[in-house]
């Protein structure tokens, strides 16, 4: 949020009472939970549909290309939406876009149809950015300015509690157990074969029925619910900032890089998560999915101890010291076999969880009036979310279904976060 504007909530009644703001921030507390929902299910759906319909590693990562290429197209229309309609409208609309695509699940189950299933996954992009666009700032002015930080961090948490939950609901309700190779499909009749793959399609659709219900009932109730409303005042003017004039600030320009890679390797890690505990593990499906719980609640833990610490060291500090460890665990991963690998990815949830809020204060650091407009662009940078999985799945195709193989995009991510840590954060001074 822009340093020269104020939030001012207007609201009827008794202001100095906190009661009234307690039903609409649990309301917002929720979406929360259900883009974390929305996110941690990928990971179960890219091994899910890769098997449904029949993709190598390239193909089934189009499903992380479709969310955040989605997030990187939304980011300024959602922006203009948020501003033209208020918070209350945004929210509603986020919450109708995922809705229709998780519906769009169904027909597209029910003809093996990936592509619908990428243009679902598009929708549900495009309305999570307009969540993601009103609730973060809806969540820091809804209450005490002075206990902001404090209601992002909780509202955060249950962010952290879907990255749990979701792998256990996908677990349970996607995922079959059963695989078959190459060899197994191609010496199954026709009939077998496609009854197959409608059958592992078929299992996606409960859990993304239920799913669009609860965002119905959701958007229901933020129409018939009062809101209190927000107005930015300006404190000294229309700020001066400039969307490409931002980029003026070196730091700024390497905090996007960082950004980009960040995030591209998270949702690399996150990706392969299950094939690599299947492959590298030796796991089968269901137990992996287990692990990639294990993973959201050490990504949790990791969030809070981060905090913490943060108070003791140095915040580019940590980052670098973070970034060394995950560089370490991706070696680790590559090299290692049994259940050390599994032990790795799941370190790397720890030591990732600090990266991004910590890539984004560095960025907006000391920039001034280009705050926002540099806000926008390290959201737009995580459209590496879209692109380096894409990359990874074409290098484990590459290397004949190889997966670690693939870790190796993320470590080279972790280590252009370790030189932002090092020494791309620091600012110029002219």
């Amino acid at each position: 949020m822009n340093h020269n504007t104020a939030p001012e909530i207007i609201t009827t009644g008794d202001p100095s009472s906190g009661k009234k703001y307690v039903l609409p921030f649990i309301l917002v507390v929720s979406l929360f939970f259900l883009w974390g929902m929305a996110h941690n299910l990928d990971s179960i759906l890219i091994p899910h549909l890769k098997k449904a319909c029949n993709l190598n590693n390239r193909q089934s990562t189009l499903i992380d290309t479709s969310v955040f290429f989605a997030y990187f197209l939304m980011a300024i229309p959602a922006g203009m939406i948020l501003k033209k309609w208020g918070y209350k409208a945004t929210m509603i609309s986020g919450l109708l876009a995922f809705a229709f695509g998780a519906f769009l699940f169904v027909p597209a189950a029910n003809n093996l149809s990936y592509v619908t299933f990428l243009v679902a996954l598009f929708i549900i992009g495009c309305g999570l950015t307009m969540l993601e666009t009103s609730a973060n700032p809806y969540a820091a002015v809804l209450g005490d300015p002075a206990k902001a930080t404090s209601r992002l961090n909780l509202a955060a948490s249950f962010n952290g509690l879907a990255a749990m939950v979701a792998p256990m609901i996908g677990g349970l309700f996607i995922l079959s157990g059963k695989s078959h190779t190459k060899e197994e499909l191609a010496a199954m009749s026709e009939g077998s074969r496609n009854h197959y793959f409608l059958e592992e399609a078929a299992s996606v659709k409960m859990p993304y029925i239920t799913l669009g219900i609860i965002l119905l009932v959701i958007a229901v109730i933020f129409y018939f619910i009062h809101l209190p409303e927000i107005k930015t005042k300006s404190i000294d003017g229309e700020a001066k900032g400039s969307f490409f004039g931002a980029l003026r600030h070196q730091h700024l320009r390497w905090a996007v890089i960082a950004q980009f890679f960040y995030v591209g390797a998270q949702v690399c890690v996150t990706s392969f998560f299950i094939r690599m505990a299947q492959q590298g593990g030796g796991f089968d499906e269901k137990t992996a999915a287990s692990y990639l719980a294990i993973y959201g609640f050490l990504f949790t833990a990791g969030r809070f101890a981060g905090t913490a610490l943060l108070q003791f060291i140095a915040s580019h500090q940590l980052l670098s010291i973070y970034a060394v460890i995950s560089v370490l665990l991706c070696l680790l991963a590559i090299t290692g076999s049994g259940v050390i690998v599994v032990y790795a990815l799941g370190g790397l949830g720890f030591f990732m969880s600090i990266m991004f809020p910590t890539i984004f204060a560095l960025g907006i650091e000391g920039i001034g009036d280009d705050t926002k407009p540099g806000s926008s662009w390290l959201i737009m940078s995580i459209v590496g979310g879209a692109i380096l999985p894409f990359g990874m799945g074409t290098l484990i195709d590459m290397y004949g279904d190889h997966i670690q193989v693939g870790y190796s995009i993320p470590l080279v991510c972790f280590v252009v976060v370790l030189f932002f840590g090092l020494r791309g954060y620091k600012i110029a001074h002219r």
